[in-house]
């Protein structure tokens, strides 16, 4: 893949590096392994990619077990308020709605109903026969499994730098007092390709391919769900993906030790996405992730080659609160790690957010949110931590 300077003048990567850019012949030395990296890194500021965020470097989760199991370092214990009791679910579980995405392709009447119902009710769907291949999933997930597997001072290569939010590490760090959730995560930008930072990219084998194949695939997703959400909200069929400018993409990919007071901890801290939707795939065995509904938590079972869409802030605005994003978190487990990967589709930085014309009328009520450029709006909740919806507060027009 050529990469291109301030000047716009493709320069082909091996032609910088001394030696072959293919992924497989990235194995040599450490020394090798190490230069290629800073020089990546340096011709990355050059381009001027957007970092958006920071985040404090913390010791990593799997560390922390490996050295010692049988203990939470008070950093982690989460409030008495904060913690996943049993008290707090709800008796709703497995019950998120379920959208046949082969239905929505034929723009069955009955489907749309179950997908406005979903996103207005719920905020939470899961979706079968999304044309994502098994095998895939499963390569995705594999893949993933490969990375946390490695040395620590392997995973630190990529760690995420003092300015940026792509790489290894923890996000939402943003104090030394600040109390910490129980997983690692890497996040790397995938569309639009000038976006990527190679250099957090993790040299193992088949790492790369596998990123690009299974985000091409979920995005394929996003693309055919975008019309689908549009048409429901009685917009123009192509409204919200012209609304995006351009569709940019991430994945986090999130890693959650076992832990031996998982009443004390949570994996994810209760929170909205800045997303348009996020697509989740969740580990095939475990009960992980919860949404707040209601008055209680509903523990969304993972179902076999499903994906998990929610519904985001960005939406929320543009629709004037018709579909909202909701509250999620992620829970951990005694005798088992677990992770998940979420795909996060936004618009381009430069998009003016505000609710749409069409939601604003008798019907759908008045004017609730102000107008924000997307990138302001998302710098303003990255440099916050995790607090459930409190990042959108001002966003909302007082009444």
């Amino acid at each position: 893949m050529p990469i291109h300077d301030n000047n716009t003048t493709a320069i082909k990567v091996k032609d910088i590096y001394g030696f072959s850019a293919s992924r497989k012949k990235m194995h040599g030395s450490v020394i090798e392994k190490r230069e290629w990296i800073c020089k990546l890194r340096v011709l990355e500021q050059k381009q001027g990619i957007p970092s958006w965020a920071k985040s404090l470097p913390v010791e990593s989760i799997q560390e922390i077990v490996r050295k010692n199991p049988s203990i939470v370092p008070e950093r982690y214990v989460k409030s008495h308020e904060e913690r996943p009791n049993q008290n707090s679910l709800s008796p709703l579980t497995s019950q998120t709605p379920t959208i046949d995405f082969s239905l929505l392709s034929q723009q069955n009447e009955d489907e749309l109903q179950k997908l406005d119902l979903a996103c207005k009710e719920w905020g939470f769907f899961q979706i079968i026969n999304h044309g994502v291949s098994e095998n895939l999933l499963q390569k995705m997930q594999a893949t993933a499994a490969e990375f946390f597997k490695l040395p620590i001072e392997e995973k630190k290569k990529y760690a995420m730098a003092s300015d940026d939010i792509q790489g290894y590490g923890q996000a939402y760090v943003v104090s030394e007092q600040q109390n910490l959730n129980w997983g690692d995560l890497i996040y790397l930008q995938i569309f639009p390709s000038r976006y990527r930072k190679m250099s957090y990219w993790p040299t193992i084998p088949e790492f790369k391919e596998t990123i690009e194949d299974y985000s091409s695939a979920v995005n394929k997703v996003a693309v055919q769900l975008l019309p689908n959400i549009s048409v429901i909200l009685g917009l123009d069929k192509d409204g919200l993906h012209g609304l995006h400018q351009e569709i940019m993409q991430g994945i986090r990919m999130n890693y959650y030790p076992k832990c031996c007071k998982t009443d004390l901890v949570l994996g994810v801290s209760p929170h909205s996405d800045q997303t348009t939707i996020t697509i989740l795939l969740q580990d095939d065995d475990e009960v992980g992730l919860q949404i707040h509904h209601q008055t209680g938590w509903v523990p969304v079972k993972p179902v076999p080659n499903t994906l998990v869409v929610n519904v985001g802030d960005v939406l929320e605005v543009w629709s004037n609160g018709r579909y909202r994003s909701i509250e999620h978190r992620a829970v951990t487990y005694e005798k088992k790690e677990r992770m998940s990967f979420a795909t996060f589709i936004v618009p381009d930085q430069e998009v003016e957010l505000e609710p749409l014309d069409q939601m604003m009328d008798r019907h759908y009520g008045p004017r609730m949110y102000k107008k924000i450029k997307y990138g302001d709006f998302v710098r303003h909740s990255l440099a916050r931590k995790l607090a459930g919806k409190t990042h959108t507060e001002f966003l909302k027009i007082e009444t």
